[in-house]
């Protein structure tokens, strides 16, 4: 079976001995720990089963991984040890060929020296005391197997009686046949003849030795020992990473954030940092090698040390998934991680939300920036030193998959770039760290146009087989086991380079004991993060602008009611605002065919202005010419009660009319009127005949044109821009009767000079249950919408 943790194998079995007065008992030889074995005689295929018993019985007993063997076998390349080449798949066996054998040693040589300076480093005379203080192994056990070869050099006679005088302690082993080897008390020699062998000095102890064990034992182990290294070693516990419970929100964030990502290979941890420097980090690896939990390990470690005073958290993950969710208020589990500010999930299509994000930081380091200026500082330390009561947390801004945010050369990825660049120049100064992870290389090469850009993330954590993370020349992650990373604070030089073995964080049972107990310990004032989830519909009725809507004192109408018509892809939960004053062009077109979408735009706006009236304060007219958007517009219409008409594609040229001849009379209408007019360009043909000597369509663009001014607003949806062209008088009619407008399946070319400021339109590509809103009198530049879903 094999040792313990931290426990030596022992002896090796070999054989049996008589023993005078007693049965037989084990015939063992001292080897790892302990020393070196030489083989040599006349019995050759006994010499062979010796090695093949010694080697596999130590691989046998130890565990997986900690026993690696080097290869000299010069006469028959590598034929002596070929049963057990399944562990060069795990980097357990590695052959050397004729002529290397120099190399080798010098190799072992300096693995001595090195365990001896750094490992055993003056406190421990060999690493089994190590092992037996501590209950660690920090270096696996290496056993070099020479098989004969050409008389010694001069170099590697002095090699080799290094390795044998020094080897033992530091856990390095020779099992040698065929090589003269100098008398030492760490070295067993036996001797093996045709009818058994003698181990010791002469004459030796005899020993009957085992049968040699079979071959397909020795290959099957060995594969079985190759098959555990390559799955790698399980991850430590997640607890491992925090602090006492006593200890948690102690750590004060003013010159740095400090916290253990995982354990280094000698048992000790391996702290990540950030502050004036690294500043910044950048993380990699393909998918399924732990970016994921290595995020979460990272944010456990540090919200469990720092208290939401002194960290704050924004997360945004543009690959499909909710993991992130956890960290934000849930149905099913009420609680938060407190340090939460922001969680965005299944963004992937929405890159105008990491826009939005980067928005925000950039303004956050503009306010932090005015502040020391005023109090006339540069860094956050001291800016927190001579304004202690003030809120100035260290942020930590974390991108996964941020690649999206930087695809194409549209206006989005521009300014995205240009405000990472800016981020993570100044951040540093003020407390604002980006933390941007990809699983893909294209992620990281987004990056290499820009190098003031990467010359930021100085602070790089590479997964197993990721590319172009570290430095050009710097391969240590191709060979990392599962569950473990590179970290490196020098740019990914590989002076720099520190492996640690990360806990398992991201599963619902390591996290969540941890997110319930700092939950509890939340400031009286804490308030939940604000969740963006791109695949969720968001409700009217939840909408904070909606919801802070009321009407004015008494009986008076509102002087610039509010027209709500989507959530803003943006960082606050903000909505959508259309302000119909008396003036000119304070009318809403909804452009495109998605009839769902136009109907939720149309059906937010007016409840919205209902919200803000009281009963028998305004009208509410509600022409419906679509089939489709039918059982909508009945909805709203039955919800606004007696302040509502309807009117169908009969009826639809008597409201033109009556509402235009309106507007002739003196005085300003005390009452505000709302055309809600679902599918307007369907009624072309009725609104061709002439009422009250005027077609229909003239009534409409007279109210269009003098209607907000009197207190008449159009909000109407048209299905195509053509169409509302047409209806406005053609191709060369004037547009700004319309002041706002909300694209939905309409390509910004399409929109044009008429609509949009500049020329050829605006960067819009439409995509499901999103929307371009603009208003001339607010915007230089659209906003990316999401229409509110079913009021109820």
């Amino acid at each position: 079976p094999p040792a313990g943790r931290g426990e030596t194998p022992g002896a090796v079995r070999v054989g049996t001995v008589r023993v005078p007065g007693a049965a037989r008992v084990p015939a063992r030889l001292p080897l790892l720990d302990a020393g070196h074995v030489h083989l040599s005689g006349a019995g050759a295929v006994g010499g062979a089963a010796v090695a093949a018993a010694l080697l596999l019985r130590s691989l046998g007993r130890a565990d997986p991984g900690t026993v690696r063997l080097f290869g000299y076998d010069p006469e028959h390349l590598g034929g002596g040890l070929a049963g057990f080449a399944p562990l060069g798949t795990a980097g357990l066996l590695t052959f050397v060929g004729p002529g290397g054998l120099g190399r080798l040693l010098d190799d072992l040589v300096e693995q001595i020296r090195r365990i001896n300076e750094t490992v055993l480093a003056g406190e421990y005379r060999s690493l089994r005391e190590m092992a037996a203080a501590t209950g660690r192994r920090p270096e696996p056990w290496r056993v070099a197997v020479l098989l004969g070869g050409d008389e010694l050099s001069r170099h590697e006679r002095g090699q080799l009686d290094r390795v044998v005088r020094t080897g033992a302690a530091c856990g390095v082993h020779l099992v040698v046949r065929g090589v003269p080897v100098p008398d030492d008390p760490t070295v067993t020699r036996v001797v093996v003849g045709p009818d058994g062998a003698r181990v010791g000095g002469p004459p030796g102890l005899p020993v009957t030795l085992d049968p040699p064990p079979p071959a397909t034992l020795v290959t099957e182990t060995c594969r079985q020992v190759a098959a555990r290294v390559n799955a790698g070693p399980p991850p430590a516990p997640f607890t491992d990473l925090l602090p006492p419970p006593e200890q948690m929100w102690r750590e004060d964030s003013s010159t740095g954030l400090t916290a253990p990502i995982g354990e280094g290979p000698h048992g000790r941890p391996v702290l990540l940092n950030l502050g004036d420097y690294p500043p910044h980090a950048l993380i990699g690896g393909p998918s399924g090698t732990g970016k994921t939990n290595l995020i979460f390990a990272w944010i456990g470690a540090l919200a469990s040390r720092y208290s939401p005073a002194e960290l704050e958290f924004y997360l945004l993950d543009f690959k499909e998934g909710v993991s992130f969710a956890r960290f934000a208020q849930g149905r099913r589990d009420p609680s938060w991680l407190p340090h939460m500010r922001l969680v965005g999930i299944n963004v992937n299509t929405d890159r105008e939300f990491g826009l939005a994000l980067l928005r925000f930081l950039a303004e956050e380091l503009r306010r932090r920036a005015d502040a020391a200026k005023k109090h006339e500082v540069t860094k956050l330390a001291e800016l927190r030193a001579v304004d202690p009561t003030g809120h100035w947390p260290r942020i930590v801004a974390v991108v996964d998959e941020f690649q999206a945010l930087l695809a194409g050369r549209d206006v989005v990825a521009r300014e995205a770039a240009d405000l990472l660049e800016d981020l993570a120049r100044r951040g540093r100064s003020q407390g604002i760290h980006l933390v941007l992870a990809s699983q893909d290389v294209r992620g990281i090469e987004a990056l290499w146009g820009r190098p003031a850009l990467v010359a930021q993330f100085t602070l790089r954590i590479a997964l197993p087989k990721a590319l172009r993370i570290l430095a050009e020349r710097n391969d240590a992650a191709q060979s990392l086991p599962r569950h473990h990373a590179v970290v490196n604070a020098e740019s990914g030089l590989v002076e720099g380079n520190e492996v640690a073995r990360i806990p398992s964080a991201s599963d619902w049972d390591a996290w969540s004991e941890l997110q319930h107990r700092l939950w509890r310990m939340r400031p009286a004032d804490a308030k939940p993060a604000r969740l963006f989830d791109g695949d969720a519909i968001p409700r009217l009725a939840d909408a904070p602008d909606f919801r802070a809507l009321t009407p004015p004192e008494g009986d008076g109408v509102p002087r610039s009611p509010v027209a709500l018509l989507g959530e803003i892809i943006d960082v606050q939960a903000r909505s959508a605002a259309l302000r119909l004053p008396r003036a000119p062009g304070r009318n809403l077109a909804v452009l495109g065919t998605r009839v769902d979408e136009a109907c939720a735009v149309l059906d937010a706006a007016a409840r919205s202005l209902a919200r803000q009236h009281r009963p028998g304060t305004a009208r509410y007219s509600i022409a419906c010419l679509d089939p489709d958007a039918d059982p909508a517009a009945r909805e709203l219409y039955a919800d606004l009660a007696d302040d509502a008409a309807w009117y169908d594609d009969e009826t639809v040229p008597e409201l033109m009319a009556e509402t235009a001849a309106a507007l002739d009379r003196p005085g300003t209408p005390a009452t505000p009127h709302y055309l809600l007019l679902y599918a307007v360009d369907a009624a072309a043909g009725r609104l061709a005949a002439r009422v009250g000597g005027r077609t229909g369509l003239e009534h409409l663009r007279r109210i269009l044109h003098d209607g907000p001014e009197r207190r008449t607003h159009v909000l109407a949806w048209w299905r195509g821009v053509a169409r509302m062209r047409v209806d406005l008088g053609g191709p060369a009619a004037r547009t700004d009767q319309i002041g706002a407008w909300v694209a939905l399946d309409v390509q910004g070319g399409e929109l044009g000079s008429s609509l949009y400021p500049g020329s050829g339109g605006p960067d819009w590509y439409p995509r499901p249950w999103r929307g371009l809103f603009f208003d001339r009198a607010a915007h230089r530049t659209g906003q990316v919408i999401i229409p509110y879903g079913p009021s109820a």
